[in-house]
C-alpha cells in the first residue's frame, strides 16, 4: 500500500505573533518552525504504526512550501516517512495547495492519503476535501481511529452528540484528529537515517489562487483582574452583568 501524507509548517504554538508591512504578512524573524501537529501526531503516526503491521507500506510526504520547509520534511523522515515531495511555492490559498498535492497524488498513484484536520495557523481545516474533490475519491474528515480491513477502511468521526463510524473503499482521503495515534518522538537511528532519504523538488502547476490576506489583527489586549472583596456582593453582580456581560 502506498501512502501519501500531507504536511505543513507552521509557527509553534509558544512563538510570538507579530506582524509587518502595514498588517499583511506574519513576520517570521525569530520564530521557531514545526511540523502542523495535526499532521505530524495524527496523520503522520498513524501512516507509520499501518507500515508497522504490514511492512510493504510506502509513506511519502508532500508539502508546499520554499526551501525553508525542508527541515520539517527531514523531521518527518525522522518519524517514519520514506520519501517526500516538496512543491516549490508559497500560498495561503487552499484551494492552490490542494490542487498542488492533488497534482502529486495523481502521479504517485496512492492508495490513502491524509491530512491533518487542519492547520494551526490558518485553521482552515478545508484543504483534505478539495483534494478529494479534485481526484474524484470519496472523503472523510475528522477521523478519530482508522483501520483497515483488507482495502477497507473503517474509520470513527465524532458528530454531535456521538459518534459515527465510516466504512470506505480505498483508495480514499482522509483527515485526522486527536485520538487517531498517539504523539511520538524520533530516534536516533531515525534521525540518522533522515539524512539520506529522497526529498524531490518540483514547480507548481499552473493554478489560480481564489483568495488572497489582505490583513491581519491581533485580538484585543486582555484586561487586568479585578479583584472584589468577598463582603461586596453587589459590585461583584454589577461587573459580571455590565462589564463581563455574562449575567
Amino acid at each position: 500500500m502506498k501512502i501519501l501524507v500531507c504536511i505543513s509548517k507552521t509557527p509553534d504554538t509558544t512563538a510570538k505573533i507579530a506582524f509587518t508591512d502595514n498588517n499583511t504578512k506574519f513576520a517570521q524573524d525569530g520564530v521557531q518552525w514545526i511540523i502542523n501537529p495535526y499532521d505530524e501526531w495524527y496523520s503522520l503516526v498513524r501512516s507509520i504504526e499501518l507500515k508497522e503491521k504490514d511492512p510493504s507500506t510506502i509513506i511519502h510526504l508532500v508539502t508546499v512550501g520554499a526551501a525553508d520547509a525542508e527541515p520539517i520534511i527531514r523531521k518527518a523522515f525522522a518519524l517514519g516517512g520514506d520519501e517526500a515531495v516538496r512543491v516549490n511555492a508559497e500560498s495561503s490559498d487552499s484551494f492552490y495547495i490542494a490542487a498542488q498535492i492533488a497534482e502529486v497524488a495523481k502521479q504517485g498513484g496512492y492508495d490513502l492519503i491524509f491530512t491533518g484536520k487542519e492547520t494551526i495557523d490558518f485553521n482552515g481545516s478545508s484543504v483534505g476535501g478539495m483534494i478529494a474533490e479534485l481526484l474524484d475519491l470519496p472523503y472523510v474528515s475528522l477521523a478519530t481511529k482508522f483501520d483497515l480491513n483488507g482495502t477497507t477502511a473503517i474509520i470513527n468521526r465524532e458528530i454531535e452528540g456521538g459518534e459515527e463510524t465510516c466504512e470506505v473503499t480505498l483508495p480514499a482521503v482522509v483527515s485526522c484528529q486527536k485520538g487517531v495515534a498517539e504523539q511520538r518522538i524520533p530516534n536516533m537511528k531515525g534521525i540518522m537515517g533522515a539524512r539520506t532519504k529522497p526529498l524531490k523538488v518540483q514547480e507548481p502547476v499552473a493554478v489560480d489562487a481564489f483568495t488572497s490576506v489582505t490583513s491581519f489583527e491581533l485580538p484585543p489586549a486582555k484586561a487586568g483582574v479585578k479583584l472584589v472583596d468577598a463582603e461586596n456582593v453587589g459590585e461583584l453582580v454589577r461587573l459580571l452583568h455590565e462589564e463581563a456581560k455574562v449575567i
